[in-house]
């Protein structure tokens, strides 16, 4: 089979490195441009260190892009972690089109954060879906999907790096040989069943203590590590990482008020919340690295009785 790989960063470089490991020959790859100073794209990286052609373009909308990706003659396109738009006229060039990956099971959880808001929603089941690309987000008709559970304690970056990225790898193989086989069904999606949610990005992220201390849990697992929970300690970002749940059983078990630091332990820190207490692991403050939580504390003068959010 003969492809051409568009997409970005380690789940695209881990694409590159399956079809390429199994023979296919991967005749081209299209990433984004990197901006100024940010690290080197893994994609890019690992394709010029396997000579393969790399095209950064910053637009799919040219004739310029439409000319390269019909001068490397492929059977089929693979669409592995894409944030730009990628118009039709240029989705349908291969001989086989092009095929998407998408980290949730369509139409639920259409847009850019798919990972992030199931967990933050406290949903327990989840998935990815490999969809022929369409005009619309994450629109397009189904191929196949794999589903997974959503644990209780699980992070982002558990279900991404655990599950999903390497389901998604295997399934856009999968997805591959059956659109080039000739062997595809397509299903359309459900528009009734269909969400869409925009970004988690900082201004999501940051918690209200007053919230019930499910919500706020969720909230920092869904976030954990990108873009990380955070609140607010001397007029800083105080930012939490590996938390526990502690739900209140009694109303003996109350401590502090809401938001208040309520222990400082050898390995963690407790914030009270509705309803429980959060225990944290891992805190970064400002612009400071991720550290263990008490060493933070000690460090900042995080205390017993200190109460977060400002």
């Amino acid at each position: 089979m003969r492809i051409a790989i568009i997409g970005q960063q380690d789940f695209a470089k881990g694409a590159l490195a399956a079809f390429v490991n199994r023979g296919d020959t991967v005749a081209g790859v299209f990433c984004a441009p990197e901006k100024p100073g940010a690290r080197p794209d893994p994609l890019r990286v690992a394709a010029e260190q396997a000579r393969i052609a790399v095209y950064q373009l910053p637009s799919f909308k040219t004739e310029e892009a439409r000319q390269a990706l019909r001068a490397l003659d492929v059977d089929l396109a693979i669409m592995a972690y894409v944030l730009q738009f990628v118009p039709q006229d240029f989705v349908t060039i291969p001989r086989h089109g092009t095929i998407q990956y998408h980290p949730s099971l369509l139409p639920r959880y259409r847009g850019p954060s798919s990972i992030n808001w199931p967990i933050i929603r406290g949903d327990t089941r989840t998935g990815l879906t490999i969809f022929r690309p369409s005009n619309g987000l994450d629109e397009g008709p189904v191929i196949l999907q794999r589903h997974t559970q959503i644990d209780a304690d699980d992070t982002l970056g558990s279900l991404y790096f655990d599950r999903l990225f390497p389901m998604g790898v295997a399934a856009l193989q999968e997805a591959a040989d059956l659109v080039v086989g000739g062997r595809a069904t397509y299903s359309t999606q459900e528009e009734s069943e269909a969400s869409y949610e925009g970004w988690c990005r900082a201004d999501e992220a940051r918690i209200n203590w007053h919230n019930h201390v499910d919500l706020i849990y969720n909230l920092i697992r869904g976030c954990d590590p990108a873009p990380a929970a955070w609140t607010i300690f001397n007029g800083k970002r105080l930012q939490l990482f590996s938390a526990r749940k502690h739900a209140h059983r009694t109303f003996s078990q109350v401590q502090g008020g809401i938001g208040a630091v309520t222990a400082v332990e050898s390995q963690s820190v407790f914030v009270a919340a509705q309803g429980g207490q959060i225990e944290v692991f891992k805190l970064r403050y400002e612009d400071g690295k991720k550290l263990p939580a008490p060493q933070v504390c000690a460090e900042t003068g995080l205390a017993v009785g200190t109460v977060l959010g400002g």
